[in-house]
């Protein structure tokens, strides 16, 4: 391999890693709220407010159900209007945390659903707010469990940043896309499929340990 095509394999994989980190940063940010609001409104929750529930359940099911590929060029013009660009790393980070977003809320929703209710209902007995339950029950006790679904989330923005390479998002997917696949390069292809299949390992092997660990405090 030349030294030329291994200077496009450090900057494919650093793109890869800009993509990721920052989708995954996104995603986070938005979907724990999203996934609380869901929590605290459903029918039996803190605030129960069914239709507001499930007109933002529906929100989420819908973007949940459009394939990646066609939801990266359906937000098109979303993606110009944020960035500016449809193409490129920033651009890819668009589609990217768009599509992560409902799928994590409905992960950590879950996690939070499985918290013991008579700790909630303890707390409410004590005159907690509903704000302290989210900071002192909710979150903490379903931590772990976030935790691991945060993991399954950054190995499915991985795959989804390959899948971007296809319309010049950048990264590890583009190369293997444009050098691998298109100019027959099979030594690109081999090394990327490698290069993802570590980075998704390393992925898999952090979040199980700290999951683990948070479960054991």
């Amino acid at each position: 391999m030349s030294p030329q095509m291994i200077d496009r394999l450090w900057k494919a994989f650093f793109d890869t890693l800009l993509m990721v980190g920052v989708s995954a940063v996104v995603t986070v940010l938005f979907a724990v709220p999203l996934a609380l609001f869901l929590i605290v409104t459903a029918p039996g929750g803190i605030h129960p407010l069914p239709r507001l529930n499930r007109a933002v359940g529906m929100v989420v099911n819908c973007f949940r159900a459009v394939p990646f590929i066609v939801l990266l060029v359906a937000l098109i013009p979303f993606t110009r209007l944020i960035v500016g660009t449809t193409i490129g790393v920033w651009a890819a980070i668009v589609p990217l945390s768009v599509a992560s977003i409902p799928f994590f809320a409905r992960i950590a929703e879950v996690a939070l659903r499985e918290v013991d209710r008579g700790l909630v209902e303890a707390a409410q007995s004590f005159g907690c707010t509903t704000g302290q339950i989210i900071r002192h029950v909710l979150l903490p006790e379903a931590l772990p469990a976030m935790v691991g679904g945060m993991t399954v989330t950054l190995i499915t923005i991985i795959g989804a940043s390959a899948m971007a390479g296809a319309v010049g998002a950048g990264g590890l997917g583009d190369l293997a896309i444009r050098y691998g696949y298109q100019r027959f390069d099979t030594t690109v292809m081999v090394v990327v499929i490698v290069i993802l299949v570590v980075l998704v390992s390393a992925v898999q092997f952090a979040g199980d340990r700290l999951a683990r660990y948070l479960s054991r405090r």
